[in-house]
């Protein structure tokens, strides 16, 4: 691999060199788990590389939590997820889908930003901050702003809406309804091994249920499972309304096929799409047990 590097100190400099390259190939990088395996396979002649690491910017390397919002640095580890109390207590499938993404050591590295930014139907925690209904906050090179919902964020296998003067800056997760009195989250992930895995399937499910039972709101994210990361939406809808303590076999079996609507998987060397329809649907009814 032939590249440069350029390491930025702060969020002025890291505006500028995204200014200074826009017309030349450049990549963004910070944890490098999945960056060095991409450029090994791809023309690296004239590349430059922004190394990330050494920036000092909070919202790009802290977690703050306030009233209405949790904000998520692009930067914050998948350790840094899983140790965060906050987190655990309140969106407990972010915290299961960082505490599943590939080995210790990765975890240490690799960020939040970076396993959306790959854009990989089957990111763990991507999963999760779809089924969370997340938004991102992209910054260009002038530090304007912009914010758009994580579903609209992956345009395609491994592609975003991010422009060319673009980066991630940061994920708002809403905070749970005041009413909810339960929180049924978690990360259901799927593999042909339990250590360092991509999913065959995954399932990401954050559902608020009030005192008397009865679920008030519900995310439903599903990985590997179509070209682009899912929020299923009617699946989601159906469950409002619902009292928890009653679910039949009927009430699980209209909710996975309403999640399986959402998914149009591929055969490849892991698992045929058939196998990861038939796991899909009931990892699904398995969320409401």
């Amino acid at each position: 691999m032939d590249f440069s590097v350029v390491s930025p100190q702060n969020l002025s400099q890291l505006r500028n060199a995204i200014r200074t390259l826009q017309r030349k190939p450049y990549r963004i990088g910070a944890g490098y788990t999945d960056l060095l395996m991409e450029l090994r396979k791809s023309d690296t002649s004239d590349l430059t590389v922004i190394n990330l690491a050494q920036i000092n910017d909070n919202g790009l390397s802290h977690i703050k939590s306030l009233v209405n919002h949790v904000h998520i640095g692009a930067m914050v580890t998948a350790t840094s997820i899983c140790m965060n109390d906050d987190i655990a207590r309140r969106f407990p499938t972010l915290q299961q889908a960082a505490a599943n993404l590939a080995s210790t050591q990765i975890r240490n590295v690799a960020t939040i930003g970076g396993n959306l930014c790959t854009a990989s139907p089957s990111g763990d925690m991507a999963c999760a901050i779809v089924a969370l209904k997340a938004h991102c906050v992209l910054m260009n090179v002038d530090g304007k702003k912009r914010v758009v919902p994580v579903v609209d964020f992956f345009t395609g296998p491994r592609t975003t809406c991010l422009k060319k003067n673009e980066f991630l800056y940061k994920i708002i997760l809403p905070r749970n309804h005041k009413q909810t009195q339960h929180i049924h989250s978690g990360f259901i992930k799927v593999g042909t091994r339990n250590a360092m895995e991509c999913s065959v399937v995954s399932l990401a499910y954050h559902i608020q249920v009030e005192e008397s039972g009865y679920v008030i709101d519900a995310g439903i994210g599903i990985g590997a499972s179509a070209p682009t990361i899912r929020f299923a939406e009617k699946a989601a809808l159906n469950l409002i309304g619902k009292n928890m303590q009653n679910f039949t076999d009927e009430n699980r079996n209209e909710f996975a096929k309403k999640v399986l609507t959402y998914a149009s998987p591929i055969s490849d060397v892991r698992a045929t799409s058939w196998y990861r329809k038939e796991v899909l649907y009931n990892i699904s009814k398995s969320v409401l047990v």
